[in-house]
């Protein structure tokens, strides 16, 4: 099964804004974002619910340093992306 990935208005510029500073992350991105299309779970991406004032969020990773935060709404299907940057910026 396959998931729908929405982009928010806030979250394309954040996406720019990130790949801007790390055009070395491109593929890795995209290979995060394919893998989280495809299957949410897959063991690489570390699928985690966050806590405190973020738990209604979880995160995934694109490698050792770089996070996105999203919305799972996997009812409906479909994954809403909130946020992507390093550690320190999503949480």
């Amino acid at each position: 099964m396959s998931f729908i990935i929405s982009l928010t208005e806030k979250y394309q510029q954040r996406e720019a804004k990130f790949l801007k500073r790390h055009p070395e992350l491109k593929s890795a991105y995209a290979k995060a974002l394919r893998l989280l299309a495809e299957n949410p779970f897959y063991p690489s991406l570390k699928l985690h619910q966050l806590s405190g004032n973020l738990s209604d969020l979880h995160a995934v990773s694109i490698n050792l340093s770089y996070r996105i935060t999203l919305e799972l709404l996997i009812t409906e299907t479909e994954i809403i992306l909130v946020n992507v940057g390093d550690h320190q910026d999503v949480y």
